[in-house]
């Protein structure tokens, strides 16, 4: 078959990730800039990267960062195994509620975190962490079901029937045979989730307290006093972090043993 094209694809394709990514290969390279200004290279140096690793405020962020983040995966994980083995069978309301799941992805970000404040303060629950935690939970609920949905449609029935055929009930069916073949699916859907809660900005700016502040609500207050080459490397941490997580998720994925 011909199939015509639209002229200019691969130029105009090159041009788009050479928008997105330029910004973030400069933000990478100046975080080795020895000089205060971010904006004026003067020579390499990772003086920068042993201040932030010094730094209270930020050792107190990336702890709080790192608690949120494990807490709302590992949570979403769970709720998003049980849900991914209730859709593997068949009840009048499925599609609807699998569209509940995957709400989370369709809604704007900013209008998910407004709701959920209003519906804090009305049931007057504490913000802080723990509001966070469950706010985070809930939106990273579709980031784990994915992975886990997927590898679950492309698991062969007939190894759980032969296990109960074998005398094995559900439960022991699930946790000798299911359970470890869903595992590749499960660490891909954990690590999502722990990504997105941990580059999460609007849910944390809205939700956080005093004391809790995340990296990503430190690093939005600090640039409003400039930005320097320590903001910098505080990024590109998180960057190099989100991508090796992102990696990992990708690689998991697809395992085939």
């Amino acid at each position: 078959m011909n199939i015509r094209r639209f002229p200019l694809t691969r130029e105009i394709s090159l041009l788009v990730l050479i928008y997105l990514y330029v910004p973030v290969v400069v933000l990478v390279g100046y975080s080795f800039n020895a000089n205060r200004t971010a904006t004026v290279w003067s020579h390499a140096s990772l003086d920068w990267y042993g201040r932030i690793l010094v730094n209270p405020a930020i050792q107190s962020a990336a702890k709080n960062s790192l608690v949120l983040a494990l807490c709302a995966a590992t949570a979403a994980t769970v709720i998003a195994l049980l849900a991914a083995l209730a859709m593997s069978r068949a009840f009048p309301q499925r599609g609807g509620v699998e569209a509940m799941l995957k709400m989370p992805l369709i809604l704007p970000e900013i209008v998910v975190a407004v709701a959920t404040l209003m519906l804090f303060v009305a049931l007057g629950v504490h913000l802080g962490l723990g509001a966070m935690i469950l706010a985070h939970t809930a939106f990273c609920i579709p980031f784990a079901y994915l992975p886990i949905r997927a590898r679950l449609e492309g698991m062969n029935q007939s190894y759980g029937e032969a296990a109960q055929d074998l005398y094995a009930n559900r439960f022991r069916s699930f946790r000798r045979v299911t359970l470890p073949l869903l595992w590749p699916g499960i660490m891909a859907g954990f690590t999502l989730a722990f990504v997105t809660s941990l580059d999460d900005f609007l849910t944390s700016f809205f939700l956080s307290g005093p004391g809790t502040t995340t990296l990503p609500v430190y690093i939005f207050s600090s640039i409003k006093a400039g930005i320097t080459p320590e903001i910098n490397a505080i990024s590109t941490v998180m960057l190099a972090i989100s991508v090796l997580l992102v990696s990992l998720s990708f690689f998991l994925g697809r395992l085939r043993r």
